[in-house]
């Protein structure tokens, strides 16, 4: 192979599904996509349209729907325009931007889930302090933070990319612009690129991680202290409906960026699906998990449909 340095201005996704799955995975990739927006959107539209829900809990739950909504809009669309009109082309540009954004609102899921935890933490465990430690000016200032350090945490990732040389292929074998990939398709071999990616990973992956898991373990304690069954049911209930959202946002994603960092080859379909299944599932599970199980926002959104079903009925009468 030739070590000569190519100028690379564009990426080709070389998104290989065999011919027999292509179908059934742009069928998936849609509804996914269809029911993310309407869940998110929908949620979003409840949160701000009623004065009574510009609580701390229900702005966490107003910010995951956007991060979700984003997170998904980033990924599917490109993904489902690869499959169906095979453009495969992305400029150089456009590929780092999406890179970025899929990283960026990885992370504020991540650390947002972990205030969420710990939000629980405190309403469940020091319920009479929870009213002065949380409320929306700390919800804002926390989400505002989160959003400055993402972007300082991740600027490192824009400067590696401007780095990078290639020298035999600018072709991605996936169906979405990665960091990983592009370090793997470069020919630098300096082991900075990929441990800066596993010590981010440690950071805003792991450790939120550990934390959620500890805030739900002490939840848990404190349910079973809880005399009433039903009590001790809702609680449990809550908590393992949680996890589950957690388990499927944190598992692939820490194993996808974890091990490439570690010098682990993945198969192309192993990775693929990491990837997808970190990035596209949550954001259609999360309403469903935290919003439409959650009386106050169910019941609006009852009432916002019955309003629009009276309303429709007087103007056909």
């Amino acid at each position: 192979m030739s070590n000569t340095t190519i100028t690379v201005t564009e990426f080709v996704l070389h998104c290989v599904i065999n011919a027999d799955q292509k179908s059934a995975t742009i069928s998936i990739l849609t509804l996914i996509y269809l029911l993310s927006l309407f869940g998110n959107l929908l949620v979003i539209a409840v949160i701000v349209m009623n004065s009574q829900l510009h609580a701390p809990m229900y702005l966490y739950i107003g910010t995951l729907a956007v991060i979700d909504l984003a997170n998904s809009s980033v990924l599917i669309p490109k993904m489902l325009s690869v499959l169906l009109l095979d453009s495969s082309v992305v400029p150089f540009g456009a590929c780092v931007l999406q890179m970025f954004v899929v990283f960026h609102v990885e992370e504020m899921e991540s650390l947002l889930l972990l205030f969420m935890a710990l939000d629980r933490y405190i309403a469940v465990v020091y319920p009479l302090r929870y009213p002065s430690v949380i409320t929306n000016k700390t919800v804002w200032t926390g989400i505002i933070a989160l959003n400055i350090f993402g972007i300082i945490f991740k600027s490192p990732y824009i400067f590696f990319t401007t780095e990078l040389s290639f020298c035999h292929s600018n072709i991605l074998p996936y169906c979405f612009c990665d960091y990983a990939t592009m370090v793997h398709v470069a020919c630098n071999e300096d082991p900075k690129y990929l441990m800066y990616l596993s010590a981010a990973c440690l950071t805003t992956g792991v450790l939120p991680l550990i934390l959620i898991l500890f805030s739900y373990s002490r939840i848990a304690l404190a349910a079973l202290k809880i005399s009433s069954v039903e009590g001790k049911r809702k609680v449990f209930s809550t908590c393992l409906t949680h996890l589950l959202v957690v388990g499927l946002f944190y598992i692939p994603l820490m194993l996808s960026y974890i091990l490439p960092g570690a010098g682990v080859k993945l198969s192309t379909e192993s990775y693929n699906t990491m990837v997808i299944v970190g990035n596209v599932v949550p954001p259609m599970m999360n309403p469903l998990i935290y919003s439409f199980r959650n009386k106050e926002i169910k019941s609006n959104i009852q009432r916002l449909f019955t309003k629009k079903h009276d309303a429709l009925s007087e103007k056909q009468s």
